[in-house]
């Protein structure tokens, strides 16, 4: 129940769980000292995301700064690293979400349910239907409904919403996905609606 309530106060305050991601992550490319690690994040999803390059520079404390990330010129690019620095590595970074859906259709490829539309228990808040849920506590004026619906993108339950939708399958999903013009993020995630450099502030202290 104090899990609940601390959710509950984070995302009140505009926080979520990424700060303890961005620990666990940074501790252990520390460890292991890696040189790179590989992401899925895409340049369509959101606007500090259309600023990263597909190898994207990180300083000794794993924060990244958009202007000192070297350019893409591939015959010459710089691949020496400093002592405890490491690059995030995006090879779809030039993917959209169509382009995506559109390869899982052609590959037939298996998906979790989640990503299809279903009925299930939500409550609305700030327009955004989140899953009713025992760990993301609820202000009083926020009553679960049923309703059907499919999540976008698959993140922190605290600050990760479903979107209205009958897509229940690739081909529906793709043909949804063709018609909107809202990002995945812009849509279905709190945490990026903070502010406008919501994102970009996150990964200045090494959110992936």
């Amino acid at each position: 129940m104090q899990e609940s309530i601390d959710t509950g106060r984070a995302i009140a305050q505009g926080l979520s769980r990424n700060r303890l991601q961005t620990v666990t992550l940074l501790d252990a490319i520390a460890e292991h000292r890696f040189d790179a690690a590989f992401g899925g994040a895409r340049r369509d999803e959101e606007r500090a995301r259309a600023k990263e390059r597909i190898f994207s520079f990180r300083d000794a404390h794993g924060q990244w700064e958009p202007r000192a990330q070297r350019p893409e010129l591939w015959n010459l690019y710089n691949g020496v690293l400093g002592p405890g620095e490491h690059v995030r590595v995006f090879p779809i970074s030039n993917w959209t979400e169509l382009d995506v859906w559109q390869y899982v259709a052609r590959e037939q490829l298996d998906l979790p349910g989640i990503y299809f539309a279903h009925e299930r228990e939500v409550f609305e808040r700030d327009g955004m239907l989140y899953a009713a849920s025992d760990v993301v506590e609820r202000y009083p004026h926020e009553e679960p409904f049923s309703e059907w619906v499919r999540f976008r993108t698959v993140g922190d339950m605290s600050c990760t919403g479903g979107v209205r939708s009958r897509a229940a399958t690739i081909e529906e999903v793709v043909r949804e996905i063709a018609a909107t013009r809202v990002t995945e993020r812009g849509e279905t995630r709190a945490d990026d609606r903070v502010s406008e450099a919501a994102m970009e502030d996150r990964k200045r202290v090494g959110y992936f």
